[in-house]
């Protein structure tokens, strides 16, 4: 594990039951990193450190024979997350994203409804995920404009686009907006975006930052919708029938990215999130944030 935040602490706690993945060692310097690297017997690393540094590592690790696994955001720009990427095709090792939203069992029921067909033409997606995290933090990287920017879209809305982007593919276009009604700590800002998608279908985010947490995904098509609300719980409207709510059995999000993340070390399946997919993600979060700075698309 490099990065002992609360996130690096949390991922660690997951796979205290696993018999997949375990954790050796944690390092928290620059200097336990480099240990790391030259230690022949550790396979992987799993990097949850401040964002700028991701490019850094992954290339790094990758050099020296590791698999990755790095938390969300890949990285802050397209370029740089190409760059990671061709690094680990290179040196043949697996890069994973941590992205634990896409192992809620209601996101991966969303993503095999809209593929079977059961919506019909997606036409229109819509994605809300705010919370009150930023109200626990009044100090540190996190705080930073040039680690996390736009607001609460770097922290919490960056998975509602991840989702979006999981069922609808690449954005074509974006608008959006940022409003801040306080700057110091802890902040208060609500961000906003609209996109066009590669595919044709439109898409609606948001994420408030702060306000008590709140995970909205769905799904509008020609035949029916499928409204994702928090981990376990997602309802399915169809023409001419009652609406169904169906309710998931829980799952340990983080130990399953984790998991997956081992049974592509071993060829046991490729990682759940494609290299394409993690590209597609990342070209619309860059360009969502140029779209902040401008009053044009």
């Amino acid at each position: 594990m490099v990065g002992l935040g609360r996130w690096g602490k949390s991922l660690m706690a997951a796979t205290a039951k696993s018999s997949r993945i375990a954790f050796p060692r944690a390092v928290n310097d620059a200097a336990g990193f480099a240990e790391v690297l030259e230690d022949a017997a550790i396979q992987a690393v799993v990097i949850a450190t401040p964002h700028s540094l991701h490019r850094e590592q992954v290339i790094a690790a990758a050099a020296a024979g590791k698999h990755v696994f790095c938390e969300k955001p890949l990285a802050l720009t397209l370029a740089d997350a190409r760059a990671m990427i061709d690094a680990c095709q290179q040196a043949d090792v697996r890069l994973a994203l941590g992205q634990n939203r896409r192992f809620w069992p209601a996101m991966v029921a969303l993503r095999q409804i809209v593929g079977d067909g059961r919506l019909g033409r997606v036409l229109h997606v819509e994605g809300h995920n705010s919370n009150e995290n930023s109200n626990r933090v009044t100090g540190g990287w996190r705080t930073l404009e040039r680690e996390s920017p736009g607001g609460g879209f770097t922290g919490a809305g960056l998975h509602a686009l991840d989702a979006m982007v999981s069922v609808c593919g690449p954005v074509r276009r974006v608008r959006a907006q940022l409003l801040r009604y306080r700057v110091e700590a802890p902040p208060l800002d609500a961000m906003s975006a609209l996109y066009e998608f590669e595919n044709g279908a439109s898409g609606l985010l948001a994420t408030v930052r702060a306000t008590p947490f709140y995970w909205r995904v769905h799904a509008f098509g020609a035949e029916g919708s499928a409204e994702v609300l928090g981990e376990t719980e997602l309802v399915l409207r169809r023409s001419g029938a009652a609406p169904e709510r169906i309710s998931l059995p829980p799952v340990d999000s983080l130990r399953a990215e984790l998991e997956a993340f081992a049974d592509a070390v071993e060829g046991r399946a490729p990682y759940p999130i494609s290299e394409a997919q993690m590209l597609a993600t990342m070209g619309a979060f860059e360009a969502t944030l140029r779209a902040l700075a401008s009053t044009r698309p």
